[in-house]
């Protein structure tokens, strides 16, 4: 990823925080066909020294087959992102010599997968999973509501996988490299829109 250091975010309980605010994550992976990306959403557990993840995939799913995998796996997060037009910076005004770009913050997570084919270890998961985002809700469902020989079939069609991370990169581009009055400006205008991208530019002004 390239990562000039003005945008680069060192922090890992900033970068843990959006990995867990935005779970749905692309893995990326290099096999006997190429590259293969997946959409899974991973849960983020302490281990030192920077995480790792756990989920599960479809058992038709050959991500979690032997060989399938060569090497690390890449994961990225995608957190708040916001286009940015020009019209909402305060030298617009002054002369004009501003271009639109694309605000946000973006996680990637390096390490190797191991397959978990474990039935008790992925009722755990699914549950701990379907807990947490069911929390938010009025009436929150559990895996416990379904019937016993109905989630026992369904576990059956899926596969744990476990990525413990070697390594993290946080990139925050939030309009770091522009001038205060233009940081300012766009803040202001971000807030009237209701856009959460306003509080992450206010929260890295320099």
């Amino acid at each position: 990823m390239y990562l000039p250091k003005h945008f680069a975010e060192d922090d890992i309980s900033e970068i843990h925080a959006l990995m867990r605010a935005h779970p749905l994550a692309t893995l990326i992976s290099h096999g006997p066909d190429g590259l293969n990306a997946n959409h899974i959403p991973l849960l983020l557990g302490d281990a030192a020294p920077c995480g790792k993840l756990q989920g599960h995939v479809a058992r038709a799913n050959p991500l979690w087959k032997p060989g399938e995998v060569v090497g690390e796996v890449l994961v990225v997060f995608q957190g708040d992102e916001s286009y940015i037009s020009p019209s909402g910076y305060a030298t617009k005004a002054e002369h004009g010599k501003v271009v639109p770009t694309w605000n946000y913050a973006a996680v990637h997570a390096y390490g190797e997968m191991t397959v978990i084919d474990d039935p008790a270890w992925v009722l755990d998961q699914v549950s701990t999973l379907t807990s947490i985002h069911e929390a938010m809700l009025p009436k929150p469902w559990a895996v416990g509501d379904a019937p016993a020989d109905y989630i026992e079939k369904m576990l059956g069609a899926i596969v744990g996988i476990e990525i413990r991370i070697n390594r993290l990169l946080g990139k925050w581009k939030v309009s770091q490299n522009q001038p205060a009055e233009n940081r300012a400006s766009l803040i202001a205008a971000l807030e009237k829109a209701s856009d959460p991208m306003a509080g992450l530019i206010r929260a890295r002004q320099q």
